[in-house]
């Protein structure tokens, strides 16, 4: 043990009992069942993916892609509008809600994380942000997005770059955390 004036973190006194996420049978259930009909590589067809989803509570729009290996935390807190495109290998780790608006696309292996912890405090108290990736928008392959992030209208993160804060309308953002890199100007 480090001997220190300094308070230190103490995993022993980690306490998120007040987190209720759903009954133990839902999220057992879900478990079990998204590992067999989202989380794998078998080709299940979108139309049955989307009324697995929508049987455990996710709000799902019309022509939604999802790739193989996507893992959903709790569907119950998933809204995904229509054609939104999901790649392989994305992971919502939605612990409260994320709402995927129009148009919009995760490509592979991102991560949209609502749940952290608090390092100032000595408990590491679990920290929920709710995630809303508005129309247009595009999270590039294995990119990152921070709990209580709102990533606007068609605003882009690159490959690989964090987005710790709001994404403004039409930017395009890199490197972790991100930046704003220039404007995306799109043509018909």
């Amino acid at each position: 043990m480090e001997k220190t004036s300094r308070a230190q973190t103490s995993l022993s006194k980690y306490n998120n009992s007040w987190y209720k996420p759903g009954s133990i049978l839902k999220q057992l259930a879900w478990h079990v069942i998204g590992r067999i009909f989202i989380n794998t590589y078998l080709p299940i067809p979108m139309f049955i993916k989307a009324a697995v989803l929508k049987a455990f509570g996710a709000k799902i729009g019309a022509s939604v892609t999802i790739k193989p290996k996507v893992n959903i935390k709790y569907p119950w807190f998933l809204v995904i509008e229509d054609y939104v495109w999901i790649g392989e290998n994305v992971w919502i780790d939605n612990l409260t809600n994320v709402t995927l608006c129009n148009n919009c696309c995760i490509s592979q292996g991102a991560m949209i994380l609502t749940g952290n912890h608090n390092y100032t405090k000595s408990t590491f108290d679990l920290i929920l942000g709710p995630i809303r990736i508005e129309n247009g928008a595009w999270i590039g392959a294995k990119a990152t997005v921070c709990p209580g992030v709102t990533v606007h209208s068609h605003a882009v993160l690159t490959v690989n770059s964090v987005a710790t804060k709001d994404l403004d309308a039409y930017g395009i953002y890199q490197g972790n955390p991100c930046l704003f890199v220039k404007t995306r100007n799109l043509t018909n």
